[in-house]
């Protein structure tokens, strides 16, 4: 049993140190650890002080592709490496390396296929309210979406398991961690969480400039994800509302057509015109959740095909597509091979 445990790193060369200072070294049911650092276009001695500390694989960008690219490579890597879980952390040391056992327990036992670390934000210090309570609002829509009941969606610490991170595809190159979750939760994938403290913060984040920007773009992900998935029920949803809001005037339109004789209705045309343009845009809407629906299933059959080209790519060892070797029959042919094609022994 392998396990990789991966490091997106960008300028991290102060802080590698404090995140190996604690990393574990033997882990019971783990045979080997191999660290993998992911260098998303690193511009001091990020590479230099990974190659001090012991770290024999990398994955370099030569410029900034964000975090969600960098995962995404930096997990073909260690699969290629032979990892049968991976654990993902972070350079800034924000994470405990110490807790990484604990992390990877519930898959060693078979219970889980995702283990998602519980930062318990409102214990975090260095977080503002306003902050804590969009930590919490993300979490609860992204549970919605993924069907999953996770305290911190937002949470990069995290282990995988092989067969997970072969049935995951990530698109975002902002960020993975909100994806995955809905990913996972709409595969059918185990996921569980555990609780940690956070060591103390030493840096701001280089992932967004302002929470509003990181509000929008994780909103975004949770979105498109969402309708990813499951769009049926985001279009039928807007479509339905757009429908009763076209009722509405149409109603008013024949209701003051009936009881405003005198006016004949010509002064309420107003409301015949709002009904139509709602009732044609709850139309439209529903086409839209049609055609979704239809690419969510192409979708999915794509995804198929691809979890099955990885599987052959990343196949740890070709000795099950090879011959063994069997008893040879008089003709010189494997006897079980000759059975099995037809032939006489």
């Amino acid at each position: 049993m392998k396990l990789v445990i991966q490091i997106p790193c960008l300028d991290e060369a102060s802080t590698l140190p404090l995140v190996f200072e604690h990393m574990p070294r033997d882990i019971p049911g783990i045979d080997s650890i191999e660290f993998l650092v992911v260098d998303d276009g690193s511009r001091d001695r990020t590479v230099e002080v990974a190659r001090e500390l012991g770290v024999h694989h990398f994955v370099r960008h030569t410029r900034n592709m964000g975090l969600g690219q960098s995962f995404h490579d930096g997990v073909l890597k260690a699969i290629e490496l032979g990892a049968d879980i991976v654990v993902n952390t972070d350079g800034d040391n924000q994470y405990p390396s110490e807790r990484i056992a604990d992390l990877v327990r519930p898959i060693l036992d078979g219970e889980a296929d995702i283990v998602i670390a519980d930062r318990q934000t409102h214990t975090i210090e260095h977080f503002s309210p306003l902050k804590k309570r969009l930590q919490r609002v993300g979490s609860r829509v992204v549970n919605m979406a993924a069907g999953t009941e996770l305290p911190d969606a937002a949470s990069g610490f995290r282990a995988y398991s092989r067969e997970a991170l072969i049935r995951l595809n990530t698109i975002a190159s902002f960020s993975y961690c909100m994806e995955t979750i809905i990913q996972a939760g709409n595969k059918r994938l185990a996921i569980t969480s555990i609780p940690v403290q956070t060591n103390p913060k030493t840096r701001e984040s280089r992932l967004f400039h302002s929470t509003r920007e990181h509000v929008l773009k994780s909103a975004l992900i949770i979105i498109r994800a969402y309708i990813m998935y499951k769009p049926m029920m985001l279009f039928t949803t807007l479509g339905t509302v757009l429908f009763v809001g076209g009722l509405v005037p149409f109603v008013r339109f024949l209701i003051l057509l009936e009881f405003g004789r005198n006016s004949g209705g010509v002064h309420h045309i107003q409301s015949l015109i709002a009904g139509s343009v709602l009732m044609i845009a709850a139309m439209l809407v529903f086409a839209l959740g049609v055609i979704a629906d239809l690419i969510r299933i192409n979708r999915i059959l794509v995804e198929d095909s691809l979890e099955q080209q990885k599987r052959q790519r990343f196949a740890k060892s070709e000795e099950a597509l090879l011959i063994p070797d069997l008893p040879a029959s008089p003709q010189g042919l494997p006897t079980r091979v000759g059975r099995a094609v037809g032939l006489r022994p």
